[in-house]
């Protein structure tokens, strides 16, 4: 088993290594175009490892699909697997969407340059996969040993869609956020951006203000470095979210990890693809806590569910899943803001 998990993480920093050592060696702006083919080829990625997750647990491979998933109390062959892989990666993947208005908010305060927002993502994205991967160890220790963990995450996830759908929720200026101020206390902050670096020294650049008032040779953290630093800790925080909802859906730790890591990968071109047009998707944010409900329902009922539907009922689920997503689609492009429909009529007239 443990070269399984090897030889997946290997793949991944394989695909990122050729992300950024060979495709995006040079910084430059992405376009629409590139990032549009970019997210296609991450989620044709992610939707061909499907193929892999059936053979394996279809065969046993590495001992895959050998103990009782805790979250249902079945054993996951190959087709039950891939439901459960599919349906958390669109999950997943959903609320990653989510981000994206976070990390439209931040470059725009810190007014990062276009051109180096691919590589503020990718580490972030990097740093995320680790920090997803120790919340998920954490979390199949917590409901391996206590089931009834199980039931917790489900009413924080029905607490947050609740909560989602009836208040308005509003994110806070960057620079106000505790993080930033926290770091600009300990750390010397250059207000100038010095290319795509992170971290620069005090005086290297002459016309550097801040050369006045920090000792030369004072390593200084650049806006860009800050904007790291939010984009990392606002994922922790949305994966407060995400991770109880994975484990709503299965809690085998491969299906889990595997379906949180494909869905993170493709974030970075989702941004790029997405990022003018999120004001077109108002009811975006709506389906996403209508997910996060029925999950939540899910966890709670599954027992029902699995006697009634039988054990493919997380093949529904995913139908379910597609169709409240589809509908919130459809409904932010068809279903126009009254000032929208004003604008029209003015043209028109």
């Amino acid at each position: 088993m443990i070269w399984l998990w090897v030889g997946f993480v290997c793949f991944v920093l394989l695909m990122l290594a050729l992300d950024l050592g060979v495709f995006h060696r040079q910084a430059h702006v992405i376009s629409i175009k590139e990032a549009i083919a970019w997210t296609a080829v991450w989620v044709t990625l992610g939707l061909t490892f499907a193929v892999f997750v059936y053979f394996a647990y279809e065969g046993r491979w590495f001992g895959l699909g050998t103990q009782v998933d805790i979250a249902d109390g079945l054993l996951n062959d190959g087709a039950t697997a891939v439901e459960k892989y599919l349906t958390g990666y669109i999950v997943e993947k959903s609320l990653s969407v989510d981000n994206v208005f976070v990390i439209a908010m931040i470059f725009g305060f810190f007014a990062v340059p276009t051109i180096y927002q691919h590589r503020v993502l990718f580490w972030g994205i990097l740093g995320a996969l680790v920090m997803r991967g120790a919340m998920i160890a954490v979390g199949n220790v917590l409901i391996t040993q206590f089931h009834w963990v199980l039931y917790l995450f489900g009413a924080f996830l029905i607490l947050t869609a609740l909560k989602m759908l009836v208040f308005k929720t509003e994110h806070g200026a960057p620079n106000l956020n505790w993080i930033v101020r926290l770091t600009r206390r300990f750390f010397p902050v250059t207000d100038k951006f010095h290319g795509e670096h992170f971290v620069v020294r005090a005086g290297e650049d002459t016309a550097d203000e801040d050369a006045n008032r920090i000792r030369p040779g004072t390593l200084m953290l650049t806006p860009l470095a800050l904007a790291l630093i939010l984009v990392e800790s606002t994922d922790v925080i949305f994966a407060v979210d995400s991770i109880p909802a994975i484990f709503a859906i299965t809690a085998d730790p491969f299906l889990v990890f595997t379906s949180n890591v494909f869905a993170i990968l493709g974030l970075r071109s989702l941004y790029f693809a997405l990022a003018g047009l999120i004001d077109k998707f108002r009811y975006l944010k709506v389906s996403l806590a209508l997910i996060l409900l029925v999950v939540g329902l899910k966890m709670f009922f599954a027992e029902w569910l699995k006697e009634s539907l039988g054990k493919h009922f997380n093949f529904y689920l995913l139908g379910l899943i597609i169709s409240i997503l589809a509908i919130g689609v459809v409904a932010s492009i068809v279903v126009r803001r009254p000032k929208e429909e004003a604008e029209i009529h003015g043209r028109s007239s």
